[in-house]
């Protein structure tokens, strides 16, 4: 899922400025799983907005909205007529959901209340690990289902570097070594001969990318002659 974690308050106040009515828009489902954007967060969130701005003398109108996902037009369209009597919206989705809305509802700012961190998976409770970094080229194929482009501290896609000591990286004794757990899982699955070949450059994309499923794709009918 993707993680993302909410801004510090004082930031979120300072994109605020010049906004007096302003609809907060939470996302349900990968930062509601991380608990960082879900519909808790978007009534503290709001709560804490007119509070402080009640404060400062200055308050606030805030409404208050989750959406199932805000990188999805089905969903988007679903605040459609509750945006338009706002100033702007202030996002608690991931960078996709922002500039989703963005796109959809060009009239109104959309403004993010959240940093996008990675693409993980939960590692404890309360704790999420980058495993993926969605280079496109995906080689887990051969690398025993471990990424080491994601949790590599370099990088490295062809082997570990000198400096990883008792299966610990060198950058930071608190990560393992991913190269010694690739090497411990194909072991044991018997799979190590996978990783010939891994000497050849990995192709990197360009970005902006773009996917086309034609298959889901809405046919047009075809014009009818006069």
């Amino acid at each position: 899922m993707i993680v993302a974690e909410i801004k510090p308050f004082g930031e979120i106040k300072d994109i605020l400025k010049g906004y007096n009515k302003v609809l907060i828009v939470g996302c349900g489902t990968c930062v509601t799983v991380c608990m960082s954007g879900g519909e808790r967060q978007v009534e503290l969130l709001a709560s804490a907005l007119r509070i402080a701005r009640k404060i400062e003398g200055n308050e606030i109108t805030v409404g208050e909205r989750t959406i199932l996902r805000q990188c999805d037009p089905e969903f988007i369209d679903q605040i459609k007529d509750e945006a338009a009597q706002y100033d702007a919206i202030l996002s608690m989705a991931c960078g996709a959901g922002v500039q989703g809305i963005t796109e959809r509802l060009g009239s109104i700012s959309v403004l993010p209340a959240m940093n996008t961190t990675f693409i993980g998976v939960s590692d404890g409770q309360g704790t999420w690990v980058e495993v993926c970094t969605a280079c496109g080229d995906c080689i887990l194929y051969k690398t025993g289902g471990i990424c080491p482009v994601a949790r590599c501290a370099k990088g490295l896609i062809n082997g570990p570097c000198g400096g990883s000591q008792s299966g610990l990286c060198e950058v930071s004794k608190d990560n393992p070594c991913v190269w010694q757990q690739i090497y411990a899982r194909l072991v044991k699955l018997n799979l190590l001969h996978s990783l010939k070949g891994m000497s050849q450059p990995k192709t990197w994309p360009v970005h902006p990318r773009r996917l086309v499923r034609e298959d889901l794709r809405l046919k047009k009918e075809p014009t009818k002659g006069v």
